[in-house]
C-alpha cells in the first residue's frame, strides 16, 4: 500500500539538513559495527549532540556525512531513515505529509488524505 503514496527517487534530499538524524543506541551499535569502530568512537567522530542525544553529523554541503550520491551505510541506516516518510507526526497532522512533500520528490500528494493516513498508520502502528 505504501508504494501508492511514496516511491523513493534516491535523490538524497531527505539526507540534507532538516534538523538532523537522531540515532538510537541500537543505531549506534549497528553503524559502528558496520564501519568497524566502537560505539563511543562512532559518536565522538560521526555525531553531533542535539538535546543531549546524538545526531549524525553533516558535511559542509549540508548532507549527512554518510551521503555520497548514495547512502554509504544503507544496510544499517538509522531507524529514523528507515521509517521515512512514514512518521508519526503525519498521523498527528496530515499537513506534515504535504510539508515533507515539498522537499521530497517521492512523496505523492495527489491521493486523498484518508489514504495517506491509512498507509502511514499501517507503517507506524503496524495495523
Amino acid at each position: 500500500m505504501d508504494k501508492q503514496i511514496f516511491n523513493c527517487k534516491k535523490c538524497g534530499d531527505c539526507c540534507k539538513g532538516y534538523g538532523g538524524t537522531f540515532v538510537t543506541a541500537e543505531d549506534v551499535e549497528a553503524i559502528a559495527a558496520y564501519i568497524k569502530t566502537d560505539p563511543e568512537r562512532f559518536v565522538a567522530d560521526y555525531c553531533d549532540m542535539s538535546g543531549g542525544k546524538p545526531v549524525l553529523a553533516q558535511g559542509g554541503n549540508g548532507y549527512c556525512i554518510f551521503w555520497d550520491e548514495v547512502c554509504t551505510i544503507h544496510p544499517v541506516k538509522p531507524r529514523m531513515c528507515r521509517a521515512w516518510p512514514f512518521i508519526e507526526s503525519v498521523l498527528t497532522d496530515i499537513n506534515n505529509w504535504h510539508i515533507m512533500a515539498g522537499v521530497c520528490p517521492g512523496i505523492r500528494t495527489d491521493v486523498p488524505d484518508d489514504v495517506i493516513r491509512a498507509c502511514v498508520r499501517e507503517k507506524v502502528v503496524g495495523v
